[in-house]
């Protein structure tokens, strides 16, 4: 049965299928004092379903299984390093960003193939069930059941993946694939299926240290261990407030999430395209700032509609796109940002006008260091 579910998660487009128990993930304790600790920030649902994320019979009673997927989102034409070729006048986006919104490509992919384990699973109870003597003819008193997610359901999805084998978890605290690199998106299955759990991966990252020295505000505390009010993909996704003065100028021309610590991974010469994926890649590698600036609440939907990028709505990515033209912009950007003065969201306005402060002290820096002493 495995590997019927194994092939047909292939023919669907994963990339790589794996097979785990319904047990509580291993870093649960970790998990919950992370929590303790307020490390998530303003990410409230990860505390409001914490219990769930570490009972996942809490998800699905009578769970016995987990599939986790990958799919990845490599495409060859991009560069691995982690700075990439930066127009200092254009914002630059996460990789995952350049692409129709995964939930809905990857979902689609899932939800076929949680209805084939169901019917696959309903199909062997049936054959092997024992029929007691006051069973109807042909009654079936028992089904295969399922729940799917893509990056939404309460799963300490990472910890899962390994414990299936899908890869390790890095010092950066992401997925590492073998076979994929880090370029991979991971979905699950939960089952009521009892299927034998494939062998754990084990920590492969040795000495490197690679990751933790590339990331722009030290968000990591530690090996396998990162303070989310840190991390810029946390700050210009996650938050919904200002943006903390201590991390803005970090930021640079990032506007949406930040690639740093899973760029610099030497595991990454081993990742290849995903067919899934590659068909529905877009145009999003960098977009004019200033342009950002003019866009109204229809303008934004209309650019970004079918993106991961609606998901910060038009006050988060201007709030960024304001960072942005901060730290990389000259006096060519005042105008759209003192026009965003007037923006009728106060977010807006805090982070234009820091943007604004932060070009003329620029200016007048220059124009002093050129005076005649």
């Amino acid at each position: 049965m495995k590997e019927k579910i194994r092939e047909q998660a292939l023919a669907l487009g994963f990339d790589a299928c794996r097979f785990t128990s319904a047990q509580p993930p291993p870093h649960s304790e970790e998990f919950q004092q992370w929590i303790a600790e307020g490390q998530h920030g303003e990410m409230h649902y990860l505390q409001r379903n914490a219990a769930k994320r570490v009972s996942p019979n809490l998800v699905l009673p009578g769970a016995r299984s987990i599939i986790t997927l990958a799919t990845s989102y490599s495409l060859v034409k991009e560069s691995a390093d982690a700075g990439e070729q930066r127009d200092q006048a254009r914002g630059v986006f996460a990789r995952y960003a350049r692409f129709s919104d995964y939930h809905d490509v990857i979902g689609e992919r899932l939800k076929e193939l949680a209805a084939f384990v169901d019917r696959l699973g309903t199909d062997s109870i049936t054959r092997t069930r024992t029929k007691d003597e006051d069973d109807d003819e042909g009654e079936v008193d028992q089904v295969s059941r399922s729940l799917w997610y893509v990056d939404t359901g309460p799963f300490l999805e990472r910890d899962l993946a390994q414990r299936a084998g899908l890869g390790f978890i890095g010092k950066h605290t992401n997925l590492i694939s073998r076979a994929l690199g880090n370029w991979i998106f991971l979905s699950e299955i939960i089952t009521t299926l009892e299927l034998p759990p494939d062998e754990p991966e084990r920590n492969r990252c040795g000495s490197c240290t690679r990751c933790l020295a590339a990331c722009p505000t030290s968000a990591f505390v530690a090996p396998f261990q990162l303070d989310a009010r840190r991390c810029i993909s946390y700050l210009t996704i996650e938050l919904k407030g200002s943006i903390p003065v201590e991390f803005r100028r970090a930021i640079g021309n990032r506007i949406y999430g930040c690639d740093d610590c899973l760029a610099v991974c030497p595991w990454n010469r081993f990742a290849r395209e995903g067919a899934m994926m590659k068909e529905h890649a877009m145009p999003l590698e960098q977009v004019s700032l200033i342009e950002l600036l003019s866009l109204d609440d229809a303008g934004f939907k209309r650019r970004f509609a079918g993106t991961p990028m609606l998901r910060t709505k038009r006050r988060g990515l201007l709030r960024n796109a304001c960072v942005a033209l901060g730290n990389v912009g000259n006096e060519s950007a005042l105008p759209a940002l003192q026009q965003r003065l007037l923006d009728s969201e106060p977010l807006i306005r805090e982070h234009a006008q820091w943007a604004i402060d932060e070009i003329q002290h620029r200016q007048i820096s220059v124009t002093t260091a050129e005076s005649p002493a």
